[in-house]
């Protein structure tokens, strides 16, 4: 897992570094500049296009001054630097590249306050301002900076984060902020570049390696994780000879009405294709006739509105419920009776979240290590409206300690709250993958990985993981605009085998 760090373990972090490599401030920073334009070398290699560099007078103008040095030096011709004079306070680093940036020939001009601002003509523009350690929103001369940079519609990529950007803790709706095309951030990405309030802010980013001690930064226990997809094969467990189907365990999904089967049959699906070795739908005996003729390796038990459905609950490693289930007394009833009689870990998604938001008590009741696979206005109801994300990812801690379950809450880096007090973020999936029926194919992923024996950690962590990355093997390289549920899940298995092998 790659930690994700909050400032102020970052500037641990590259204290650390600085003292034991060692290595000097000055140093770490070229070193981090260097890596800044090796990437941007490769995906600007117009050496003709006029760029701008804005700086402020801390460590990030530090850094901005060095990368227009370095890319001098590569032989961009057309290289300028506007530096904001707006603080009589500048880092030593900043001092020292501002002098060798002097030698260099490169055209510099300094905006103090109040200053009528610069006509710009660059088409590219390096945001070196203000850097991750910013903890308050911009006001006053830098704000005005920001907006008029905004205004004019350039390419603009960030040095580390955009200025205004915070890169952990709330970010306010009404913030000003550098509007990024890209960010090249240092050694890894920031945790609110995973949140959803940074499309605000950021279309893309990059992290680059900048050598920072990474036993240091593993010590630093960072709450907040990334997962990788070496983490997902050393995890996955292949099958192996003279295995049968009992040796993947049997995942019941209590799902579907007459008029919402299509949740209940996407995720009976996801359970079969993600390896369960038996996978029973407990759904409406209106829908056994297209349970039968869309996957007819799926068995069934049928239910109706006036009866219980007589269910041996023994039978099952693991059990799914909620989508398509609906919110009448019926399902309630189901709920409730699932709670009650299979003291294993429990999966929850989609109607029976509503329900269990409603009904505080049966949350309260949940299996130990149950997981909820919540998205964001499934969340609010089960825990109460929330301002940001980050407010979102605190509850979750509490919450996931508070009950000893596992969140699972969905978004683009779709995050898996646990109850010893870990945020796991999943890095695959793309935007093609918004389509209905994706929650209920994750949900099918999920309970067959908890059949098959994996821990309730790793059957959230690896079921995000494939979910995503099935998608992108589908989207990505054919570009696909859409990806629909049901072709994701016939992608299951292969991209099960690709990282298993």
């Amino acid at each position: 897992m790659l930690p994700l760090l909050i400032s102020e373990q970052i500037r641990q972090a590259d204290a650390f570094t600085i003292a034991n490599e060692p290595i000097s401030s000055i140093d770490l920073m070229e070193r981090a500049s260097k890596a800044f334009v090796g990437w941007f070398i490769n995906h600007f290699p117009d050496k003709s296009k006029s760029i701008s560099f804005y700086c402020g007078t801390g460590n990030n103008g530090g850094d901005g001054l060095a990368i227009a040095r370095l890319l001098k030096d590569h032989q961009y011709k057309n290289i300028n630097v506007k530096i904001a004079r707006f603080s009589q306070k500048e880092s030593e680093d900043f001092t020292a590249n501002f002098y060798r940036l002097q030698k260099t020939g490169i055209d510099i001009t300094e905006i103090n306050k109040g200053d009528t601002l610069p006509i710009e003509e660059s088409a590219i523009i390096i945001d070196a301002l203000l850097g991750s350690g910013l903890n308050k929103p911009l006001t006053g001369n830098y704000e005005r900076l920001v907006k008029h940079i905004n205004d004019l519609d350039r390419t603009v990529v960030s040095v580390d984060v955009p200025t205004g950007f915070f890169s952990d803790g709330e970010i306010l709706p009404d913030a000003t902020g550098i509007k990024a095309d890209l960010v090249i951030t240092f050694q890894q990405p920031k945790i609110n570049f995973l949140l959803p309030e940074s499309a605000r802010y950021i279309n893309c980013w990059e992290a680059v390696s900048i050598g920072v001690n990474e036993k240091f930064v593993q010590s630093l226990n960072s709450p907040y994780q990334l997962t990788e997809e070496k983490d997902i094969r050393g995890m996955l467990k292949p099958r192996h000879r003279f295995s049968n189907k009992g040796t993947y365990g049997h995942a019941l999904i209590i799902a579907g009405q007459a008029k919402t089967m299509g949740a209940a049959l996407l995720s009976a699906s996801a359970a079969a294709h993600a390896g369960a070795g038996l996978t029973t739908a407990c759904v409406p005996e209106s829908g056994l006739t297209a349970l039968n003729s869309y996957l007819p390796e799926i068995m069934a038990i049928i239910r109706n509105e006036s009866e219980s459905p007589e269910i041996e609950w023994d039978k099952f490693n693991a059990i799914a419920i909620g989508p398509g289930l609906g919110k009448g007394s019926d399902a309630i009833k189901l709920l409730s009776a699932v709670i009650k009689n299979h003291k294993k870990v429990l999966v929850v998604d989609a109607d029976a979240l509503n329900l269990l938001g409603e009904d505080k008590k049966l949350l309260k009741r949940l299996p130990a290590g149950s997981i909820l696979t919540p998205h964001m206005k499934e969340f609010d109801r089960l825990f109460g409206d929330h301002k940001s994300w980050w407010q979102r990812l605190q509850t979750g801690l509490i919450k996931a300690k508070e009950l000893n379950i596992y969140i699972v809450l969905k978004n683009d880096y779709t995050i898996t709250i646990t109850p010893d007090g870990k945020c796991y973020f999943n890095s695959t999936g793309n935007a093609a993958m918004a389509s209905a029926g994706m929650g209920d194919v994750l949900t099918g992923v999920i309970v067959a990985l908890l059949a098959q024996n994996y821990s309730p950690l790793d059957a959230c962590i690896i079921g995000a993981y494939i979910h995503g990355k099935a998608g992108d093997e589908l989207a990505l390289p054919n570009r696909l605009n859409v990806v629909l549920p049901g072709k994701l899940v016939a992608q299951l298995p292969v991209t099960m085998a690709k990282l298993m092998a």
